[in-house]
């Protein structure tokens, strides 16, 4: 993975016009969970052989309600994707020729919210665990079990992922939740406070003497 520029913490990216660069290989996978701006539009790139299945994976973690943009390319700008304001998608497909691949995740409809979207981008097949596992013989137990274990391990790791994923839009949510709380007990607070006072008054004024006059008249 090559980025031109330096990621932050959070895998914060620069300004828009720096873009960044994934290494092509045969089989590989790219996850990456980077910070995009209000009115911002980041966009990544990879070398696609023809032929190669490939699969896209986003989701939206924190920002706003959500959701953001994406939009996939091929090398003659024909678009294989489009999704408005989604929140997490998924989408498989085959090269259809050699060169290279756009993707962008856009948040240009939104003015004031930040978002932190995660990705995964994988390329191609996994290599056979076993090089000769297309040989005429048959596995033998013990390389059977070792494939089993094999895929198992693949499925716990993505699960993984998905969880903790969750765990953080999660945790957002609940922080969000937690400061809109603690604004609307302030609020509340200070309108129980000038109703108190105005009440202080207001019964003041009913009990306070009042100075009569006379008026006399002359004969």
């Amino acid at each position: 993975l090559e980025a031109r520029g330096a990621l932050g913490p959070w895998g914060r990216l620069p300004p828009p016009s720096l873009l960044l660069l994934l290494a092509a290989c045969a089989a590989c996978a790219s996850e990456i969970t980077f910070e995009l701006p209000d009115n911002a539009k980041q966009c990544f790139y990879e070398e696609i052989a023809q032929g190669t299945k490939c699969t896209l994976e986003f989701q939206v973690i924190t920002g706003g309600h959500y959701d953001v943009d994406c939009r996939l390319e091929d090398p003659d700008g024909i678009v294989l994707y489009k999704e408005m304001k989604k929140q997490y998608d998924s989408f498989t497909f085959t090269a259809s020729r050699n060169g290279t691949y756009k993707f962008c995740f856009s948040n240009e409809f939104s003015t004031f919210t930040h978002k932190t979207v995660y990705f995964d981008f994988q390329v191609g097949e996994d290599p056979p665990l076993f090089p000769s596992e297309s040989r005429v013989t048959a596995l033998t137990q013990m390389e059977s079990a070792c494939v089993s274990i094999h895929e198992a391990l693949k499925s716990v790791i993505d699960y993984q992922t998905h969880f903790r994923l969750r765990e953080a839009q999660g945790r957002s949510r609940a922080e969000d939740l937690n400061t809109r709380v603690a604004y609307w007990s302030v609020g509340e607070a200070i309108i129980l406070l000038v109703v108190s006072i105005g009440q202080v008054f207001l019964l003041k004024s009913f009990f306070s003497d009042k100075r009569t006059t006379t008026t006399c008249v002359g004969s």
